[in-house]
């Protein structure tokens, strides 16, 4: 009895200590605490934006960022994707340690500012959000591809280029250095001249608008075609004057000389005549596309005539974005590689047959069946090639710049090395037209050349308001600190919502100092610091030039509607640099010449990364034309190659 005792006591014990064991083997240690580092909750943050306040409602909970909304009115397919990209960026890192997106580095500042305010309000250590570590993407890995056509540069032309190409039956690749497609075209003000009988049949010919025509037909000159063009413009002219027409007189020929002495002479007549023959159908080629321009034209700074398309779209966007739904709808065909970046063209046996670029520090190397098209802008972003060249201005170091932050000269410098002939890399057009912050064009309040008048900081007018844009330039130079108001009034802006051409409300420029408003003169020359006795004086004598009563004192020939209406409104704007004349050699097929004139097989161009159509000085509305005209001729040009 007592062993049996003695068992039964060891085989408990036993049990007890396995049953020990057991529990130490499946206890969970205790988690430790993670450290809060939000108040759980919502909160908003704004900060300024391109286009005005960015407001972001941000919603935590103690450890992670779980949404971010976003009300702003940053430019539609740039600084919209700026914010998308930024949202997404620190959403998934939970931290501020986000890149910001080329190209749109006023939208980065802002969106990043109004997440940053929002998230102060939520307790956050916005120094270590910043310096947090965050894992790394994927290494991207060497690629190599074959299309008929490869495209350097995804703006207005290399688009145009692609979809023509592939209308002409070709497959095409397009790669761009930035992070989304639109480069200079989709921030433009999106001016595209042309003459158009339908959309100008609603104008009136003015005497001084007579006066312009006869003296460009009895201008002297030399070139052979230019002469040919001056005795078709005198037949089309005499033709317009018998028929008992009062409407607006325009023409390709019109369009072909005022382009011409507008560059003084200085550009290729066969690549001029190429252009202007071709505007109207560029147009009506974008149209059938889908994209729509309004019923009516306007004058646009420095187009010298009243031939300016605006599109119902604002800015440039209604040109992308009618690319891009061509180009998706059709993506089994044609490629669009972005932030990839183009270094040398591939040379066989003197002919380009391909491009070398990067993404990401990978090789991409592509192959073209038929041939390589050029659009990759201009250089009016690159500090060092605008002093290397500029030899007309003082020095332009220090002047901000329109253009968006990828124009950089970097195609032009790819084509020099392979041996294309640069012509005109001289000629650097600055605009009186920029924002004193920026340098861009946004904020800028006038409406069309007619109805607005410039004032220096004296209150004075000092230039013919419808000039050539260097002539305006020079004349804004020459004032103090280079500074100018734009005035204009109720004609321009009927209505607080009414929009200037960059899809700002003169209502909300105002609310945010960026425009001012007075119910009289004296009260606005108050606001922006000017004489009111000296801007009385510049309106009243400005609008007795309107109505006929003297001549203007400037030699002003272009006008519509007096400046008596209030409210009157008011805008700052100094020089600023906007596009550059100068570029690759090319025939009015598309295709580059050489330094010995001679064709470089396999490579066309288009846009402003070309030279030789606008000589000294681009007439404004001309390029959006050029772009979509020599990007269709390019296109067409290298799908058909054989």
């Amino acid at each position: 009895m007592k062993k049996m005792k003695r068992v039964l006591s060891i085989i408990l014990v036993v049990a007890m200590v396995f049953s020990i064991v057991g529990c130490a083997k499946t206890e969970t240690p205790e988690e430790p605490k993670v450290e809060a580092i939000f108040k759980p909750g919502t909160y908003e943050g704004e900060a300024d934006g391109f286009h005005g306040k960015i407001i972001a409602k941000v919603t935590v909970t103690e450890t992670d960022i779980t949404d971010i909304t976003v009300e702003h009115s940053e430019t539609a397919g740039l600084g919209d994707k700026a914010v998308e990209k930024i949202v997404l960026g620190v959403k998934e890192t939970d931290s501020l340690n986000v890149p910001m997106v080329s190209g749109a580095t006023y939208s980065s500042t802002g969106i990043l500012a109004a997440i940053t305010a929002a998230l102060e309000k939520a307790g956050a250590d916005i120094e270590a959000l910043k310096n947090k570590e965050v894992e790394g993407a994927k290494a991207a890995e060497d690629v190599e591809k074959t299309a008929d056509v490869i495209i350097v540069g995804a703006g207005g032309a290399g688009l145009a280029a692609a979809v023509t190409a592939h209308q002409n039956g070709a497959s095409v690749i397009i790669i761009e250095k930035m992070p989304q497609v639109g480069g200079n075209t989709i921030i433009s003000g999106s001016a595209f001249n042309s003459a158009d009988p339908d959309r100008q049949a609603t104008l009136e010919m003015t005497d001084l608008e007579k006066k312009t025509v006869e003296g460009i037909i009895a201008a002297e000159q030399t070139d052979p075609i230019v002469k040919e063009w001056q005795a078709t413009l005198k037949t089309e002219y005499e033709a317009y004057l018998s028929s008992g027409k009062t409407t607006l007189f325009d023409s390709p020929t019109l369009h072909k000389l005022q382009t011409y002495n507008g560059g003084d002479k200085q550009g290729k007549p066969e690549l001029i005549s190429t252009f202007t023959d071709n505007t109207l159908p560029a147009i009506e080629w974008l149209e059938s596309l889908g994209m729509e321009f309004k019923d009516s034209v306007f004058t646009v700074l420095g187009a010298l005539w009243n031939r300016s398309h605006k599109p119902v779209k604002p800015l440039g966007t209604g040109y992308i974005e009618t690319y891009m739904n061509y180009i998706e709808a059709n993506k089994n065909d044609i490629e669009v590689m972005v932030d990839t970046t183009a270094k040398s063209f591939i040379v066989d046996n003197g002919a380009v047959t391909g491009v070398n670029a990067e993404f990401g520090g990978a090789k991409v190397t592509l192959h073209a069946n038929k041939g390589v098209i050029l659009a990759a802008g201009g250089f009016g972003a690159n500090v060092d090639m605008r002093e290397e060249y500029n030899t007309l201005w003082p020095s332009l170091k220090d002047v901000k710049t329109t253009n968006q932050s990828g124009a950089t000269g970097d195609g032009t410098v790819m084509a020099e090395e392979i041996g294309a002939s640069l012509v005109g890399m001289e000629y650097i057009q600055l605009l009186p037209m920029g924002d004193p912050v920026t340098g861009s064009l946004s904020g800028n309040i006038e409406q069309g050349v007619q109805n607005r008048i410039f004032v220096n900081k004296e209150g004075n007018r000092f230039v013919d308001e419808g000039a050539r844009r260097d002539v305006m330039t020079q004349g804004l130079m020459e004032q103090t600190d280079a500074y100018m108001w734009v005035i204009v009034d109720q004609h321009s802006y009927p209505t607080g919502d009414t929009k200037n051409n960059f899809n700002e409300t003169i209502d909300d420029l105002v609310a945010a100092g960026r425009a001012f408003k007075g119910n009289t003169l004296e009260e606005l020359a108050a606001q922006i610091g000017v004489d009111p006795a000296n801007l009385v004086n510049a309106v009243d004598t400005f609008n007795k030039a309107v109505d006929g009563t003297v001549s203007d004192e400037f030699g002003r020939t272009l006008f519509a509607d007096k400046i008596d209406t209030a409210p009157f409104y008011a805008g700052a704007r100094v020089p600023t640099v906007h596009h550059t004349m100068g570029g690759v050699e090319i025939t009015p097929s598309a295709q580059v010449l050489d330094k010995d004139g001679n064709i470089i097989k396999g490579l066309y161009a288009a846009g402003e990364v070309t030279g030789g159509i606008h000589g000294t000085n681009r007439l404004g509305g001309n390029a959006l034309a050029d772009i979509a005209v020599f990007g269709r001729i390019a296109g067409e040009s290298a799908a058909l190659a054989k």
